[in-house]
């Protein structure tokens, strides 16, 4: 595992889903190396406990912590959160699009989408597209997209995208995470020659409060627990891809790739289908109702 060895003085780094597991470890971090952390959360009173246990744990010399609400199964929210963003500051170096729910019982959105595609990669979506124009403003920057290796069991099903036929809750997460992977492909594609780069990491298994949603019957728990923690990692390990893509001169100027433990992932043909990410990008684009004014169809216009 590579230990970063820089400071991020002057920088601004938005991090999703910031108040608890590989966010928050994530945030603590990027406050210890004296960065401007903006905390994009759903939960403001556990995301203002988090700030406080880290400016408690980053010691005397760290940068700032800025809490801001952010509901990703909310395209409004999203939108709110954007505008803010743009108005109030000067520019963004980094955005790391970390927050997540998994294998969740059938729910939708507010604006009706499954819920994991809608908060996993609809959510993201959007956010990222509306903050596009000032990451190019603060080029170099650099977008860091949060996926897991689940990805494998998981494909695009374009015919029932908010499964409303059928829904299997361990399929929908993979499809959302798939689709986080078929997002940074053509994201970084459409943004060769902005000074924007994207990439994409699998962090692994990590103790996190993801898998809440996880039935585990009763008498097993301990021995989960025990497992979890012999072989599963911590939040802090967890966040050490995120940090190292959000930071790390050894990744300036690469984009479009996928890490994991701070090294280039080699992934399934499904995941780096060209074709299959343009359709998604295309379908997306409708879902979450952007316009098809000037600019609209490429982000690198």
């Amino acid at each position: 595992m590579k230990t970063p060895q820089y400071h991020l003085y002057g920088k601004t780094v938005i991090v999703t889903g910031a108040n608890s597991g590989i966010g928050k470890a994530l945030a603590g971090e990027l406050l210890k190396l004296h960065a401007r952390v903006i905390m994009a959360c759903r939960d403001l009173r556990s995301a203002e406990d988090a700030a406080r246990d880290m400016k408690e744990q980053a010691g005397p010399e760290q940068g700032e912590v800025v809490v801001k609400h952010l509901n990703l199964a909310s395209l409004r929210s999203v939108r709110t959160f954007c505008e803010e963003v743009n108005k109030e500051e000067s520019k963004i170096d980094v955005l790391v699009n970390n927050a997540g729910i998994y294998q969740c019982p059938y729910t939708k959105t507010e604006d009706g989408f499954e819920m994991q595609l809608g908060v996993n990669h609809l959510g993201h979506f959007l956010l990222t597209h509306l903050l596009l124009d000032l990451l190019k403003a603060s080029a170099p920057s650099r977008v860091v997209v949060v996926s897991s290796k689940l990805y494998k069991y998981g494909h695009v099903n374009f015919d029932d995208l908010n499964s409303e036929r059928k829904y299997d809750k361990a399929f929908c997460y993979s499809q959302s995470k798939l689709a986080n992977l078929l997002f940074t492909l053509e994201l970084a594609r459409q943004l060769q020659g902005t000074g924007v780069t994207v990439n994409a990491l699998t962090p692994g298994i990590v103790r996190t409060k993801l898998g809440r949603h996880v039935h585990i019957p009763l008498l097993a728990k301990p021995l989960f627990q025990l497992a979890s923690l012999l072989f599963f990692k911590s939040p802090l390990e967890g966040a050490q891809t995120p940090l190292y893509l959000a930071c790390s001169p050894e990744v300036e100027g690469v984009s479009g790739k996928c890490f994991a433990d701070c090294e280039e992932e080699e992934l399934m043909a499904k995941a780096t289908n060209e074709q299959a990410a343009r359709k998604l990008w295309e379908t997306s684009r409708r879902m979450v109702g952007l316009d098809n004014g000037p600019g609209a169809s490429s982000v690198g216009t």
